[in-house]
């Protein structure tokens, strides 16, 4: 695979250098009401998204109905006691929407894209017109899928929770003959993840070892975690939108309101512009403070003739005097004419002692 440090997605360049490309996820969060999914179009863009993320599959592409034991949801889940079959009926995003909410997203300055989970859905995305494909964590072993997706062209965000360096490895292995245009996710699949759980140093390294850009996908209940992320250089921050968390639905519990969404969007602008470069030296604002450093001043008057001593001369604020590196060149000189308490220290006020 060719390494990139950037991709464009729609009208945005995506990775080192460009604004963190900020993704709203709406999953089931529409609660099988369309009008509900419209408004959480409206309100990704008021927060701020470059994007909104839908999810492209029916429980009967992802699984099949079965009541044995290992298609029940268990171990401490949001979700324990559902057959996955009846999880993904009440999760799914009906597809004759995803056109109209596309539009809706374009209209509004929006990019629009999905997570498919088999080649129906790749083809179905295909005609949509979307600009790029999601991989969901738990389709990255399949490569089947990833290769579908690869000889699509499109560029492909890949989350990577549970992988191992080998798995995503091979992951990109699959894509690579069709696809450079990819951005790697730091993800814990774990609903709601904890950040004890995060491991977000793991992007930076990420970034050396795959030589690709390389984003967060979030399902903790706060704003610490994606916000860090984007110090350690995440460039896409995807995060679930929900109208409201008390509306109870599969992902409801760990995904943001319109409020707290756009809370997060300002916040990371705010990280984005505070992380700047490396620079050294004053910034613009910073020079008028220059005058505020220390220098050195007369702080008692002395005579025409009179040494300078540590009694007449200091290093006091403001700067307006000559450099304190130059303290002990003036302790060993005399003054050239009678000097005021209060004057900066200038080489016109010092005659060098001889000797």
């Amino acid at each position: 695979m060719t390494q990139t440090s950037q991709i464009s997605i729609g009208a945005s360049k995506i990775g080192l250098g460009c604004p963190v490309y900020i993704v709203a996820e709406l999953s089931a969060n529409h609660h099988q009401d369309f009008q509900e999914a419209v408004r959480l179009v409206h309100a990704a863009k008021e927060a701020g998204a470059n994007a909104v993320k839908l999810q492209t599959y029916t429980a009967d592409t992802i699984t099949i109905p079965s009541d044995r034991e290992p298609f029940r949801v268990g171990g401490g889940t949001l979700w324990d006691g559902a057959t996955l079959y009846e999880l993904y009926s009440r999760a799914y995003t009906p597809w004759d929407w995803q056109p109209r909410l596309k539009s809706i997203a374009n209209e509004l300055g929006m990019d629009l894209f999905s997570t498919p989970f088999d080649l129906s859905s790749i083809e179905f995305l295909e005609e949509m017109g979307v600009p790029a494909h999601k991989v969901a964590s738990f389709e990255l072993v399949d490569i089947p899928l990833l290769r579908a997706l690869a000889k699509t062209g499109k560029p492909l965000i890949i989350s990577t929770g549970m992988a191992s360096v080998e798995e995503i490895e091979e992951a990109l292995s699959a894509v690579g003959g069709w696809n450079s245009e990819v951005v790697l996710l730091k993800c814990t699949s774990a609903y709601p993840a904890l950040p004890d759980e995060m491991n977000l140093r793991t992007i930076p390294e990420m970034q050396v070892r795959f030589g690709l850009p390389v984003g967060l996908s979030d399902h903790t209940r706060g704003l610490a975690v994606p916000v860090a992320a984007v110090t350690l250089g995440a460039c896409l921050i995807e995060k679930h939108l929900t109208l409201s968390r008390s509306a109870e639905g599969p992902d409801s519990a760990f995904s943001l309101e319109p409020s707290e969404f756009k809370q997060m969007v300002e916040t990371v602008r705010e990280t984005e512009r505070a992380l700047g470069g490396v620079r050294y030296g004053p910034s613009e604002r910073e020079t008028v403070s220059r005058a505020f450093r220390r220098s050195l001043f007369v702080v008692r008057d002395i005579k025409r003739g009179e040494p300078f001593t540590a009694e007449n001369v200091r290093s006091i604020r403001p700067g307006h005097g000559l450099h304190t590196r130059y303290l002990p060149e003036i302790l060993a000189s005399l003054a050239a004419r009678d000097i005021e308490r209060g004057t900066p220290v200038s080489w016109d006020l010092v005659n060098k002692q001889c000797g």
